[in-house]
């Protein structure tokens, strides 16, 4: 009892209970969190052919975009306390605590308690790992995996053990089924860190190398192949697929096409008038075969596919087709100019870089404004503590804290390399370097305080020099946004920073009871940007679809610039709504219409499915709140080749659905062949019959067909199909 009293450290239980309020608070305010996600565990209770392909919508037409792994376990919680916002939530809230806990556990080993606690503070305190956690996007259950893996290896090196090295390498392949090759970018540590710190002859060591790569293999496509090797027309079409195959999902547009940048169509596919890109989608040449749709199938093949997602909101040119958003000459409000200045045309970044806020291409990116907010805050001290930890390094004297560091940059570097250079992600990705910062955060602080405390020569300068520089970065961050937090919190961080420093140069030559006050102090000070950032998603509001952190993070979509912007070339122009909260575009949240449900369901004369829709917003709602049965026909954008014409007929006539609402965001739907298929054999419905607070007798494009839900200047109308 008295062992285990003195194993226990009080002081991580404070930092376990930040994480906790950080991930966790306000949670249950988030109807729908993300709700392209949330639809997919809506459908995915109904039976277990939806659950295995983690379906977009009832029918089983369709996945999302990603491999199912965490949308199983949101399921399961679904299950358990019953489909909600912060139901699906919670799994990455638990997922962002069980982090700071393997961060702590890792670094104590080697580097001791106060860097445990150090590393495990700064993790927990990162602004994007807050930001995420709190959302149901995949990647904090991605982190934790990945860390999970990376503590199975740094047992199975440090004891010889050859299972625990199968099963890290097998994490990863789990990993893999979460976010696909996002899951790879640590490998480099991995196969770096085993070479160095596995104790074996060299034989054995290569046999289980080997051995270990082929678990990764293993189970990183296990899945996929399963999956590609059905049939096509008795499963669902793989979402944001060019041809219908996970695999080349995991390898094209989840993989190659996040590092060029160079989407497929798809970034401008299904998104308002796209010049009509999205309209050759639907042209599926010789595709005949009707899906199964019973729960236990799907359409047949795409040629010529495009492949939105959650993600697919493309460049420049997926703004210029957004037609929606356009003011009334067709012109983006400031010409395609973020409102503080920032362009988010083809200049920002490539690809994606502009308008989603990741700065321009080049190695100072993570240091721009529109990212260093969302983890960039320590990389000075991280750089100088690295410098401290192997500033005594020589060649036969690797030691495992040599070792243990040179795995973390070897997580850290590639990771930073690539958002260095990538055409295409999101802020929120940028969790994935949070790990090895916290890590050599807590290693390197501590690295440099053994090196002030003892006075060795220069390096002892180390300590305080990196107290100076990163509270000047921080105050660099921090005062772009003074206009909307005050200046109160940059200009104290970096006279703090400067009080601290100057209090520790002048100790550095002398003893005083106070100076290891003032060395914790100083981490203390460079925590006050990060911390007030990590709070900004519950002071601030965040956005469930495409999180960030910072004053502005409920507007991430267009990197944490003001959305609250005008529409038009004047003044008077139409205000664009706020996102704050609820999502961003794609993820507009629409509520059930009461009196849309009640017309489909007095008019359902025994058909399988209560409607089918072109836009998955417009399902949304229905497969949560009220566990209907819908069909979307066309994945996220509404443009994945899901359906044919043929195949719609057939539903018709088999009973299935009489009951298509086209339209939504300003005409999203992507596919022309269905809609006009729709429109040719369908009934428009007067809207004063369906839909809340429309005039009598109004059958216009107008009314309720363009209220907030459904969209910036979208449309909705319902038809009713008799064949």
């Amino acid at each position: 009892m008295n062992n285990t009293k003195r194993r226990m450290d009080l002081v991580l239980l404070p930092i376990v209970l930040l994480a906790a309020f950080l991930n966790g608070y306000g949670i249950w305010n988030d109807q729908y969190a993300n709700s392209y996600y949330t639809t997919a565990v809506g459908s995915m209770l109904s039976n277990f052919h939806n659950f295995y392909y983690a379906s977009l919508d009832s029918a089983g037409s369709v996945t999302v975009d990603k491999p199912p792994v965490v949308f199983w376990i949101q399921t399961a919680f679904a299950y358990v306390f019953g489909l909600h916002g912060w139901s699906v939530i919670l799994p990455q809230v638990l997922a962002g605590i069980g982090s700071v806990l393997l961060i702590y556990f890792m670094v104590k080993p080697t580097y001791g308690l106060a860097a445990a606690r150090i590393s495990a503070l700064t993790l927990a305190t990162v602004p994007v790992v807050a930001a995420v956690s709190r959302t149901n996007n995949i990647d904090s259950m991605l982190v934790f995996t990945l860390l999970l893996g990376s503590w199975f290896l740094f047992k199975g090196s440090k004891q010889g053990s050859a299972w625990r090295i199968l099963v890290a390498f097998g994490l990863i392949g789990l990993a893999f089924n979460m976010k696909m090759l996002q899951a790879y970018m640590i490998l480099p540590a991995f196969y770096l860190f085993y070479l160095l710190a596995f104790q074996a002859k060299w034989r054995r060591k290569i046999i289980l190398l080997i051995g270990s790569t082929a678990v990764l293999a293993v189970v990183s496509l296990s899945w996929a192949v399963t999956v590609d090797s059905i049939p096509e027309d008795e499963r669902p079409y793989i979402g944001s697929s060019e041809t219908n195959s996970v695999m080349e999902l995991a390898f094209g547009y989840n993989g190659l096409s996040r590092l060029t940048g160079q989407q497929n169509t798809s970034g401008n596919a299904g998104m308002p008038n796209a010049a009509g890109q999205g309209n050759n989608r639907g042209n599926r040449g010789d595709s005949t075969s009707a899906p199964n749709q019973t729960g236990s199938g799907a359409p047949g093949t795409g040629q010529g596919v495009n492949a939105p997602d959650n993600d697919s909101m493309n460049g420049s040119n997926g703004m210029n087709a957004m037609g929606g958003m356009n003011g009334p000459n067709g012109n983006f409000p400031n010409d395609m100019e973020m409102p503080n200045g920032r362009n988010f045309g083809s200049n920002g970044g490539g690809g994606m870089g502009g308008m989603f806020g990741t700065g321009e291409k080049g190695p100072l990116r993570l240091f721009q404004t529109e990212l260093s907010g969302q983890a960039s805050w320590l990389l000075p001290v991280v750089l100088l503590g690295c410098i401290a930890i192997f500033a005594g390094l020589r060649r036969r004297n690797i030691t495992n804290k040599h070792k243990e560091a040179l795995f973390w940059l070897a997580w850290l570097l590639p990771v930073a390399a690539f958002f260095s250079v990538a055409g295409f992600f999101h802020q929120y990705y940028l969790i994935m370097l949070a790990p090895p910062i916290a890590a050599l955060t807590g290693a390197g602080y501590v690295a440099m305080w053994k090196l002030y405390r003892e006075r060795i020569g220069w390096q002892a300068w180390l300590l305080p020099v990196s107290v100076l520089l990163t509270t000047l970065f921080g105050w660099y961050i921090m005062q772009v946004y003074n206009d909307t937090i005050g200046v109160g919190w940059s200009i104290s961080e970096l006279i703090a920073g400067i009080l601290v420093t100057v209090i520790l140069v002048v100790m550095l030559r002398r003893t005083h009871r106070w100076k290891q006050g003032f060395i914790v102090a100083g981490f203390v000070v460079m925590l006050i940007g990060p911390i007030y950032w990590a709070f900004t998603p519950i002071t601030y509001g965040g956005n469930s679809m495409i999180p960030a952190a910072g004053p502005t993070g409920s507007n991430s979509m267009f990197g944490g610039a003001g959305m609250g912007m005008t529409m038009g070339n004047g003044a008077e122009g139409t205000e664009m709504p706020s996102t704050g909260g609820r999502g961003g575009m794609g993820n507009r949240n629409e509520e059930v219409d009461i009196a849309t449900l009640n017309y489909l369901k007095e008019h359902n004369t025994g058909e399988t499915y209560l409607f089918a829709t072109t836009d998955y917003n417009q399902a949304a709602p229905y497969i949560i709140d009220e566990k209907a049965s819908v069909i979307t026909l066309g994945g996220f954008s509404g443009s994945d080749p899901v359906y044919t014409t043929e195949q719609l007929e057939q539903l018709v006539k088999s009973g299935q659905v009489k009951y298509f609402m086209v339209g939504g965001m300003g005409g999203r739907g992507g596919n022309s062949d269905i809609s006009d298929w729709i429109k040719e054999h369908g009934t428009e419905i007067p809207t004063s019959e369906w839909q809340t607070g429309t005039d009598s007798g109004s059958t216009d494009s107008g009314g309720a067909g363009n209220r907030a839900g459904f969209g910036f200047g979208g449309q909705t109308t319902l038809y009713e199909v008799k064949l």
